[in-house]
């Protein structure tokens, strides 16, 4: 029987085991929060992005998880600088382009800062003279920082990015720096 598991990883932690940096600095891994032998993240989430990550030890379904032709949706709610324009939000819902080329179309809704949100730490930097806002994103690729790119393209910056599901799997009723086995 394979195992998965939903894990909501905290800001500022590596979506690896093992910190291999030659900085020297003791960053937080994976292994700070699971104990659970023989499972890898099926996929990865950034460093500064908070959320949900998935991790087996059932390599197909790993694949079927990560591999990008496999078109698995992935949502985000992202605090962006600023409030995005209509014009702006259709341009996600088409495709932006960025360095690597054009993204396939996402789904995107403004949405509210949602009451379930824990606090961040470290918490997000504010400038008092440029307002924030929230939206909610659906991308069925996986880049590099890819959410965090689309933004910036039409000029909100992602400030906090929260992944809340992954497929049919949801962040729901995990605590952050929590995890269990679905």
């Amino acid at each position: 029987m394979s195992k998965l598991i939903l894990f909501n990883k905290p800001f500022n932690v590596l979506s690896q085991f093992t910190d291999k940096g030659t900085d020297g600095s003791a960053r937080q891994t994976l292994s700070d929060f699971i104990d659970v032998p023989a499972v890898y993240a099926a996929g990865r989430l950034d460093k500064d992005s908070e959320g949900l990550l998935l991790l087996t030890d059932d390599g197909k379904l790993q694949n079927r998880i990560a591999d990008p032709k496999h078109k698995m949706p992935k949502t985000y709610i992202a605090q962006v600088e600023g409030v995005p324009l209509d014009s702006a939000l259709n341009d996600l819902r088409r495709g932006v382009t960025l360095k690597d080329g054009k993204t396939a179309p996402a789904r995107v809704t403004r949405i509210e800062e949602p009451d379930w949100l824990w606090p961040r730490t470290p918490p997000v930097r504010f400038r008092k003279t440029v307002a924030d806002s929230w939206i909610e994103i659906t991308i069925t690729e996986g880049r590099n920082r890819q959410v965090r790119r689309m933004t910036a393209a039409i000029g909100t910056p992602t400030l906090r990015l929260i992944r809340t599901q992954i497929g049919n799997w949801s962040l729901t009723g995990i605590e952050t720096g929590t995890w269990r086995i679905n």
